[in-house]
Parts: C-alpha cells; structure tokens; sequence
C-alpha cells in the first residue's frame, strides 16, 4: 500500500519540482517506487495471497506506469538536462 500511493505523491512532488532537474529525480523516485510495488505484488501472487486475475490486471497495470514513467524521464533528460551533462 505505502509504496503503491508513494508513486502518485511523488508525481505530484514532481510537478511542482524546482528544476527540470529536481523534476526528473522526483520522477525517478517514482519509477522506484513503482518497481517495489511491482515486487510486492509479485510476492503477493507467489504467497496466494492475491488470485491470478486480480494480480495480473494489477501488474499490468504497474508495468504500464513504469514504461510511462520511464518515457518521461527519458524525454525529459534528452530535452532539458543533455547539454548541461
């Protein structure tokens, strides 16, 4: 649950970054935070403690948001941040 609602605080955070730079660390906290959610659902679907559907609508859904969020970042980086690196 924490690392789950962790994703779209961070987003928020991210929205309101300071920089192009703190944009993309907040956004990076957030891929993050989706890949220990992803973790967490996988443990859940090995332990049964979820069914097989609920669990693949759910990491679907999670590896959508990782690739989304993934692309932002990139985008973001190569747009703003690749001539001050």
């Amino acid at each position: 649950m924490r690392s789950g609602t962790s994703i779209g605080a961070n987003i928020n955070e991210a929205l309101a970054g300071e920089s192009k730079r703190d944009f993309v660390h907040k956004m990076s906290i957030s891929l993050k935070e989706a890949r220990e959610t992803a973790y967490w659902l996988n443990l859940l679907s090995d332990s049964g403690f979820i069914e097989k559907e609920g669990f693949e609508i759910l990491i679907n859904n999670c590896n959508e948001l990782m690739k989304i969020l993934s692309s932002i970042i990139l985008t973001t980086k190569e747009k703003y941040l690749s001539k001050q690196l």
